[in-house]
């Protein structure tokens, strides 16, 4: 990768994910009925075990169904059911309805297990949760995060050495340098959110570098990128992604009659079982990395901020020595955030989690945020602390699907932070933040601040 290919960095927008629809048909009619669960949800949702000790008792298989509600996610208590969950069923069936039939799984140790074992839990068709009329994901088996060990190993592999330290020191002093410029920006006009003006301008520049996409068309990629994951309507939000897929694949084919030194070449270069990667692939795979390289560090970025906000301790803490605690809160900010609010996984074999025997076929459903949450792994769990240690949290998954652009994630936030704690004198907020209602990513839509240099 060349040094000045990885200096072009210039501002760039936000992304969200189309959610899916709640499953309101997955409830038997003969459980009990009850009243929802009402903890007291603090900043990104902190549970009160005073509250919701006193809560109206409802049975797992609801409190489950909860969890498929997108609702649940943007204004209720997730936290609540997933702790309730952990206590009473943490491996629980659950019928099928909308959704197909899936095994809950809210704690640490099974879901870290299946997270770790590719070969006995697959991702090849899918991982995430899809209405039983839509099928498998059609990506299952094709792109990096949705293969089985063997393909994975390989489009693995093209891709790793990009997101290495050495290439990410290559990085770094652009990366700082256009976080500085993000934040004087945002300072100078004085009022700005959060989430669209600052947490998702540097992840969707730097990930439009890696593909190499060229500067003049990155405004097109930044307008169908929000429209894909923030319009009114689900129309809106699938043509935009279908011209996200259209632009990749006239790249993809410009790339292989004339590659350059990018992500997209890479791709379109490789071979498996001795024949090159369909473009169709090659297609997915950079979505895949678009998504994948943006929506995370976004929301965890934004929500990590609103916890600071939230607790002036903390953020005096990060303020007064911001190297020697930037390591720890970075980690706390993604454990807090867990922003991937489930994976599934296929099992591939019949195989026992937690004392339940799964059956080969039968789908696996992770709650990443519960597992971070699990008290048997995380002292008081339900707080917020920058400078935790240890810190083994899920956010990022584990096992073969550790997230390959971890390392990259971290500096991307580090570098922000940074530049917020030096920049900004003061900082509250403008307006009640607003929270996304999916239940495959949980985290802020808004966050509208004022702030003082």
């Amino acid at each position: 990768m060349g040094r000045a290919h990885l200096r072009r960095l210039h501002p760039a927008g936000a992304a969200r994910r189309p959610l899916l629809p709640a499953d309101r048909a997955a409830v038997p009619a003969d459980l009990r009925r009850a009243g929802p669960v009402r903890g007291r949800r603090g900043p990104l949702g902190a549970v009160s075990a005073t509250v919701a000790a006193h809560a109206p008792r409802t049975t797992a298989q609801e409190d489950t169904a909860r969890l498929l509600d997108g609702e649940t996610h943007r204004s209720g208590d997730p936290y609540a059911l997933w702790a309730g969950l952990r206590e009473r069923e943490p491996v629980l069936w659950h019928g099928p309805g909308e959704f197909p039939g899936f095994w809950s799984l809210t704690r640490y140790d099974e879901i870290d297990e299946v997270l770790r074992d590719a070969r006995t839990y697959s991702s090849a068709s899918g991982i995430l949760l899809r209405p039983r009329a839509q099928g498998d994901d059609p990506g299952g088996n094709r792109t990096l995060a949705l293969s089985e060990p063997e393909r994975h190993r390989v489009l693995r592999g093209a891709v790793a050495g990009w997101f290495a330290p050495r290439n990410l020191r290559l990085l770094s002093d652009a990366l700082d340098a256009q976080a500085e410029r993000i934040v004087r920006d945002a300072v100078a006009a004085g009022r700005t959110d959060f989430v669209t003006g600052i947490a998702a301008v540097l992840p969707v520049e730097v990930v439009c570098t890696f593909l190499g996409i060229p500067e003049r068309d990155r405004p097109d990629i930044v307008e169908w990128t929000t429209d894909a994951f923030c319009a009114g309507t689900a129309t809106e939000r699938t043509l935009a992604h279908l011209q996200i897929l259209d632009y990749f694949g006239d790249l993809v084919e410009r790339r292989r009659a004339d590659p350059g030194d990018d992500l997209v070449s890479v791709l379109a270069a490789v071979h498996l079982d001795g024949r090159p990667l369909p473009v169709e692939d090659v297609v997915l795979n950079c979505d895949n990395l678009l998504v994948g390289g943006t929506e995370n560090v976004r929301l965890a970025m934004s929500g990590g901020m609103l916890a600071l906000l939230e607790r002036p301790e903390q953020w005096e803490l990060l303020r007064g020595g911001f190297e020697e605690v930037a390591g720890t809160a970075i980690e706390e900010i993604l454990r807090w955030t867990s922003s991937a609010t489930h994976l599934v996984r296929r099992a591939a074999r019949d195989a026992v989690l937690g004392g339940r025997r799964v059956r080969e076929g039968d789908l696996v459903v992770c709650w990443l945020p519960s597992a971070n949450r699990d008290p048997a792994h995380f002292a008081d769990p339900d707080a917020f602390d920058i400078r935790r240690t240890p810190n083994r949290h899920l956010a990022l998954g584990a096992g073969p699907h550790y997230c390959v652009g971890s390392q990259l994630a971290k500096l991307e936030i580090r570098a922000v932070l940074r530049e917020f704690v030096r920049q900004v004198r003061g900082v509250e907020q403008d307006g009640p933040p607003e929270r996304l209602d999916s239940i495959v990513v949980g985290g802020l839509r808004t966050l509208p601040l004022r702030l003082t240099g």
